[in-house]
């Protein structure tokens, strides 16, 4: 779904789990933010307004050797499925880190977030969970978070910032953009 689409800001609903095709879609989820070289993809984002959201930061750590990795503090990347998320408590540091987003093709800002975020979820197995996690695996599952609120990385922005973006946004509602993978436009 492209900037501008209604269903990009609608709060997700919890699912069962006899969520119809649930696990057909979670597939599909992964192999269209592959294929869109994402590192995260939200239900909303594809149509869906629902609380799932799936993320694969292994992808950006493996890029890594490991004198490289050092600098991540012992952090790891991360491969998961997360359903009926709620965050717990951010803390830590915020940290800006410039950010894009599926819904937004070619647009990257810089966005502060906390660097530390508990969240209680269930798995595909519908077994609750509640973990920690910090740095840039925080800052994805932040970033898909706010899909399931019916908020986009640029609410993040000062309103003078989103003024001066106002015609590139309205461009890609339009659908005057190339993003390289399939998308549906609201106009």
């Amino acid at each position: 779904m492209a900037y501008g689409h209604p269903v990009l800001r609608k709060v997700g609903e919890e699912i069962a789990e006899d969520y119809p095709g649930l696990s057909q879609l979670i597939s599909d989820m992964w192999e269209t933010m592959y294929h869109s070289n994402g590192m995260g993809l939200a239900a909303p984002q594809i149509n869906r307004s629902i609380r799932l959201f799936v993320i694969d930061t292994d992808q950006i750590y493996e890029k890594y050797d490991e004198e490289d990795r050092k600098d991540f503090d012992g952090e790891t990347g991360l491969k998961k499925v997360f359903i009926n998320a709620h965050i717990r408590e951010l803390s830590g540091d915020e940290w800006s880190c410039d950010e894009g987003c599926l819904s937004l093709p070619g647009f990257r800002e810089e966005v502060s977030r906390d660097s530390t975020v508990t969240i209680q979820y269930q798995n595909e197995q519908f077994e609750t969970q509640v973990e920690t996690f910090r740095g840039l695996n925080a800052r994805v599952i932040l970033h898909e978070y706010d899909h399931i609120e019916g908020k986009l990385f640029i609410d993040r922005l000062p309103l003078i910032k989103r003024k001066l973006l106002k015609k590139k946004l309205d461009d890609i509602s339009a659908g005057r953009v190339k993003p390289g993978y399939k998308m549906l436009f609201p106009k």
